[in-house]
């Protein structure tokens, strides 16, 4: 099938199956996979998931208290009603589960139009996911309509889904001159291994603002491996936070493209790393029109036998002149045996730009350890002090509070 008869989802969906079936899961000899070993995915057999239900307070952690106004809840891939709210939603907004919104022919209209064409079909993941998820969330804000409540798509897999596989898809259309704030959040209650693929697209129209915190918390023995793709029209604003903290493989594509002139976008991320976790970080920025500026800072805190993965690519055309990019991975390694392996990359094709890259790989400073145990703050102490300013940083300016004061908590909590 042919790029120009791939119009409708039906022919996307057969499409992306065809690909999954021709390639398979990638292995460590595909370039983006050579650091991201999931043998164990491929080795393994999975299931769907079961039905479950979860109560009030199993959630209460994960949920945003007296403020939240708008939640949809997932239980292993399944909308949880009992579970979701909607309060303070705007006249024209929609909110609702996948499955719901194609009921509705405007709605399903829009979902034939976009579902599927924005995240990045040379991944096996995506394909798998395009191909056969039925469930997730769709998100509509109309033109010039401000949604005051931030969005919460929790989603969690509850005891006993031990072999499962659950692909949750959500698609995202905010209109001209419109803004919303959402997290995706994902909580596995479940320590046994099982397999989250998550797709999420997002489309950003003129003048538009979308703030998007991802948070992976999975279960100890998950794993977790999901894609966001993003197109930006004119003068649009994307906000992207990534924070990976759970899952025994735990890993991020994102890709946004710049799709009209003057947009800015902002990736930023904290991966958290112990044990024998492998947590990467794969985002590519397409600047493919000219004025438009790109901001990435992430952030990597690694220990025990932790492995951390970052590769971040900048793209920009002939046609994006006048593009200004930054892009920086950190990471800070608190034991012998953790390991990084990052590659921030530039591919310019543009002659007048302002791009710059670097990445940096080290232990705590001596003189700053010195400096608090000189002032009788214990050796243990003072490297909890300075780490958590180190990953803090990443972590201050986040605009969606409650989120903001979830995560300082994990990583207190994750510190020790």
């Amino acid at each position: 099938m042919t790029a120009s008869l791939v119009e409708t989802l039906a022919d996307r969906q057969e499409e992306a199956r065809r690909r999954f079936a021709e390639t398979g899961l990638p292995t460590l000899r595909d370039e983006a996979w050579r650091f991201t070993d999931i043998s164990p995915i491929a080795a393994a057999r999975f299931h769907a998931a079961p039905e479950a239900t979860v109560t009030p307070g199993t959630i209460a952690p994960y949920a945003f208290g007296k403020d939240e106004g708008i939640r949809i809840t997932f239980v292993n891939g399944r909308p949880s009603l009992p579970l979701s709210r909607s309060q303070g939603r705007p006249k024209g907004m929609v909110v609702l589960p996948l499955s719901e919104a194609r009921k509705h022919p405007e709605h399903a209209a829009r979902i034939e139009r976009h579902l599927g064409t924005l995240a990045d079909a040379a991944n096996p993941f995506v394909n798998w996911n395009t191909g056969h998820a039925t469930e997730g969330a769709y998100l509509f804000v109309p033109r010039n309509v401000v949604v005051e409540p931030t969005v919460h798509l929790l989603h969690v897999t509850a005891p006993g889904a031990a072999g499962s596989l659950i692909q949750p898809r959500t698609l995202v259309i905010a209109e001209d001159g419109s803004r919303v704030a959402l997290v995706e959040h994902y909580v596995g209650l479940e320590s046994g291994s099982y397999l989250v693929n998550p797709v999420t697209e997002v489309i950003v129209g003129r003048n538009a603002e979308v703030v998007h915190h991802k948070v992976q918390r999975e279960g100890a023995g998950a794993w977790h491996v999901g894609a966001i793709g993003v197109s930006q029209q004119r003068d649009a604003r994307y906000h992207g936070f990534s924070a990976a903290v759970g899952a025994r493989i735990g890993r991020t594509d994102i890709r946004t493209v710049f799709a009209g002139p003057g947009g800015e976008c902002t990736l930023n991320g904290l991966y958290l790393v112990r044990g024998q976790q492998l947590i990467d970080h794969h985002t590519r920025i397409e600047h493919r029109e000219p004025n438009c500026a790109s901001r990435e800072l992430y952030k990597g805190v690694l220990k025990d036998k932790g492995h951390g993965v970052f590769n971040g690519q900048v793209y920009v055309t002939p046609e994006a002149q006048k593009t200004d990019g930054k892009q920086t991975n950190r990471n800070l390694v608190l034991s012998d045996g953790a390991r990084v392996d990052t590659k921030p990359e530039l591919e310019i094709f543009a002659d007048d730009v302002k791009c710059t890259h670097g990445a940096t790989v080290g232990r705590l400073e001596r003189l700053p350890l010195f400096y608090l145990e000189s002032r009788g703050i214990g050796a243990e102490l003072a490297t909890r002090m300075l780490t958590y300013a180190f990953a803090a940083e990443v972590l201050a300016d986040l605009p969606i509070a409650p989120m903001r004061a979830q995560l300082e908590s994990v990583l207190s909590e994750w510190l020790g």
